[in-house]
């Protein structure tokens, strides 16, 4: 099961680019990801921040923009 989710949307490449660095920090099949347009509250939620990097375990997240330090903290 994933414990991280990263809101995007298809073809940002901000998106595509915060995915590459999690992955230095997380497994890729640790990271579940959810495109903000299938959802009207989410598109509300993120559609300025996105991407969004958030732990499932407590809900904690970070927002685009984020570095490898950032991610590795909210790993540990």
């Amino acid at each position: 099961m994933a414990k991280y989710v990263l809101y995007h949307t298809d073809g940002c490449h901000l998106c595509e680019q915060a995915y590459e660095l999690a992955l230095h920090a997380i497994h890729a099949s640790d990271i579940k990801h959810v495109d903000i347009t299938g959802s009207e509250e989410l598109m509300q939620r993120f559609q300025t921040t996105i991407p969004v990097l958030e732990r499932k375990s407590d809900h904690q997240q970070l927002t685009w923009p984020f570095g490898l330090t950032q991610i590795q903290q909210l790993v540990e």
